[in-house]
């Protein structure tokens, strides 16, 4: 079963525009950069990943050329062409761009925003690739980071501790991962609202922890209230509804088998007991 996961900034292609001086000199590619920018947006929401490459690289081009290659712009657009790259798996052309991106937004300062996101980027791509003893310091650095300059209560706080408790998860250190989960989503529900569908996410990754503990009856409760929230968020078409009524079908499914064995073991050493009973 797939759990459901917020990965944040590394799920989404970040929407750069101009900054800077609008001189004569660089309007046109500077308009050029933005329109073809708009497009990659655009293909990149539609999955049309293949023909937003090219024109991401002919933006990267532009910006650099007219920006130099440290600018922040340029670690944005690095890290929109490393996600594309690694929604075709095309991991080792993703990876160098994601490094590089890291190392532009380290020269801002260590603790700055931007590092953290590049941080996480990079730990996701570990992660895609089963390089997870690589992925944690990564994830850990992040959250050390948000935490510092957001506060412990920030949303971007929650999605760090999400991160970093599924690379545990798929560890198989659930009781690492557990305290990380519960934390997460007792954030989403303070600074957002209970029925916003990013609690529904934080229900469905911590119940999909129980489950894979055989911890049947915590999970269902919670799958089952993060179903209604995305029922009534996004609709029973969308594809996330479908799969947490997946989960919770899966998670009911085992617990009755579970109980099923359980019985059978119950009346099986009720058998033998029985046998070996002195007159």
């Amino acid at each position: 079963m797939r759990l459901l996961k917020k990965i944040g900034i590394a799920a989404a292609l970040t929407g750069v525009l101009l900054v800077g001086p609008g001189s004569t000199l660089l309007a046109q590619p500077a308009d050029e950069a933005n329109e073809l920018n708009k497009k990659v947006m655009e293909l990149y929401k539609a999955s049309r990943y293949s023909e937003a490459i090219p024109l991401a690289q002919r933006v990267l081009a532009l910006r650099e050329k007219a920006l130099g290659p440290d600018h922040p712009v340029i670690a944005a657009l690095l890290n929109n062409l490393a996600e594309l790259y690694r929604n075709q798996g095309r991991f080792a052309e993703a990876e160098p761009l994601f490094q590089r991106a890291l190392a532009i937004s380290e020269k801002a300062g260590r603790d700055h925003p931007n590092v953290a996101a590049a941080l996480n980027n990079l730990a996701s791509l570990y992660q895609n690739q089963g390089r997870l003893a690589e992925a944690e310091p990564l994830y850990q650095r992040a959250l050390a980071i948000r935490e510092r300059t957001l506060g412990h209560d920030h949303p971007d706080v929650a999605t760090a501790l999400n991160n970093l408790a599924l690379l545990y998860h798929g560890q198989g250190r659930y009781a690492v991962a557990e305290p990380l989960l519960q934390r997460a989503l007792a954030i989403r529900e303070k600074v957002l609202a209970r029925d916003h569908p990013d609690v529904a996410t934080a229900l469905n990754n911590l119940a999909g922890l129980y489950q894979s503990q055989g911890r049947y009856a915590e999970a269902m409760p919670l799958y089952q209230r993060a179903l209604a929230i995305w029922d009534k968020a996004l609709g029973r078409d969308d594809p996330r509804v479908a799969q947490l009524i997946n989960n919770l079908a899966t998670a009911c499914l085992l617990q009755a088998a579970a109980r099923k064995v359980r019985r059978i073991d119950d009346e099986l050493f009720q058998q033998v007991v029985g046998e070996f009973q002195l007159p």
